[in-house]
């Protein structure tokens, strides 16, 4: 799998992974994002920002995440150069079940060791169980649940070791 920044002109590529990810949450029940999260607007100044990542099978789109390197929303009070922050992490359905996760998990790791971050952080819903399990079966080791209006999230840590000399 080959994972790239996604090009500027990627954020209509970026945005129908995104989509397609919500509506079969949001179908079984489990709404997500919300319009807001996911306009196409908001898509496009992240994907210029250069903040998406594209991953690919044979060049066929199989997933994307956001990776930032800021989150004062879920974690105000960490350090700031500290962290790298996984966000709107997203797997096509056809590419279900095959890795994606870990794969963009790995990426995002690598990233942060790059980068000189110590920390990869996320935050999921707090009762999104699969999901839950996903980043604690990475590594990831639970940080604390905060509240944000009438939802709970958890939110995940992962050290990440510096790059051997």
């Amino acid at each position: 799998m080959q994972i790239e920044q996604a090009r500027p002109e990627e954020a209509a590529t970026v945005a129908a992974v995104l989509n397609e990810a919500a509506q079969w949450i949001a179908a079984e029940g489990r709404p997500l994002w919300t319009a807001s999260d996911i306009a196409p607007e908001r898509i496009r100044r992240d994907t210029e920002a250069g903040g998406y990542f594209i991953a690919r099978n044979n060049g066929e789109v199989a997933g994307v995440v956001r990776l930032d390197l800021e989150d004062p929303h879920f974690w105000p009070e960490i350090e700031s150069g500290s962290s790298v922050f996984v966000h709107k992490l997203a797997v096509r359905r056809a590419w279900a079940g095959q890795g994606v996760p870990v794969a963009l998990l790995g990426f995002a790791r690598e990233h942060a060791r790059r980068l000189g971050r110590p920390w990869l952080r996320l935050d999921c819903v707090a009762d999104r169980a699969p999901l839950r399990a996903l980043y604690e079966g990475f590594g990831f080791s639970l940080h604390s649940v905060v509240h944000k209006g009438e939802r709970a999230f958890a939110r995940f840590e992962l050290a990440v070791p510096p790059l051997a000399e």
